[in-house]
């Protein structure tokens, strides 16, 4: 998935904690297997499928481009996995360039989960435009960790932590029988924490538009794209969100980057099943905001003062 996973356990014995990493390991790449778009995989053959054809897809996956659809509609588009064609536009995956208006309309047209008819009786999927194609780089992260943590409790481990590409999941507590300290990163200075949170059994995802991105004529072009515009994420700080679920987690912070701090905390004022922390950047230096949901997990100093 393009990216580094670290896993600690700990275990009865050696060998039993070297089996359940293994194990978790090999759930992750079984998934990779079918959510990869960068080669052959069952995503990848959906969306290379010819238009109308109905492609037979696994369960699992079925169920998973249903789950992503729901929080599309939940999040009134702000997460979108059907972004294909505007990463194509943008051209993200090669050196990247500016769409004219023109390009970019035509991309937008082919946006949209209206591009996939599922049929629920025969589990298959077909897409109605040739330019649409599921992107699952805004979900694919979450929902390996959801599979490797339950390789791990098949393996009876009931206390570790794993770390993919930046998001965090813990199970149990940590050696010292507490909950673990999760650091936020600041997004001005990425190897230093601006943030505390203390949880357990609970995943924490952060998206911000500063580390990957591409230049083109001299402009930066984040990897982020706001699916309602189709346009790049302005680059205003980021967002960490905790849930049980780290498919969830995943998921809800990248459409609170794309929402903003303003719109998103608004999403996220009243819901309890998911903790929000925005840091935004200003002339003046870090703003810090959060929902009440937060309050349960973050470690209370005195550079944390403002909160909604």
């Amino acid at each position: 998935m393009g990216t580094t996973l670290r896993v600690i356990v700990s275990a009865d014995s050696r060998p039993q904690g070297i089996q359940a990493i293994e194990e978790a390991f090999e759930a992750v790449r079984r998934l990779d297997d079918v959510l990869s778009t960068w080669r052959d995989s069952e995503i990848a053959r959906l969306n290379n499928a010819s238009p109308g054809k109905a492609v037979p897809l696994s369960s699992h996956l079925y169920g998973l481009l249903q789950e992503a659809a729901r929080w599309s509609l939940l999040t009134r588009g702000a997460f979108d996995p059907t972004i294909g064609s505007l990463i194509d536009a943008w051209d993200l995956r090669g050196a990247g360039r500016i769409p004219d208006q023109l390009a970019l309309t035509r991309a937008r047209a082919a946006q949209g989960f209206r591009h996939f008819v599922f049929s629920d009786a025969t589990g298959t999927v077909s897409r109605a435009d040739s330019a649409a194609w599921i992107d699952t780089g805004g979900f694919g992260k979450g929902v390996a960790l959801r599979e490797a943590r339950r390789a791990l409790l098949r393996r009876g481990v009931t206390r570790g932590g794993l770390n993919f590409g930046g998001q965090v999941l813990v199970v149990g507590p940590d050696q010292s029988g507490g909950d673990w300290a999760v650091p936020v990163a600041d997004p001005r200075h990425r190897t230093q924490p601006a943030a505390w949170l203390r949880f357990r059994d609970r995943s924490a995802s952060t998206s911000s538009q500063m580390e990957r991105f591409v230049t083109v004529h001299g402009r930066r072009v984040g990897h982020i794209l706001d699916p309602r515009s189709g346009r790049p994420v302005p680059a205003w700080g980021s967002v960490t969100v905790v849930a049980k679920d780290p498919g969830t987690a995943d998921m809800v912070s990248t459409a609170l980057l794309v929402l903003g701090p303003d719109a998103g905390l608004r999403w996220a004022r009243d819901r309890g099943d998911v903790a929000v922390l925005f840091l935004v950047q200003h002339a003046g230096g870090l703003e810090r905001r959060w929902n009440s949901a937060l309050e349960e997990f973050l470690v209370a100093d005195s550079t944390f003062s403002e909160g909604v």
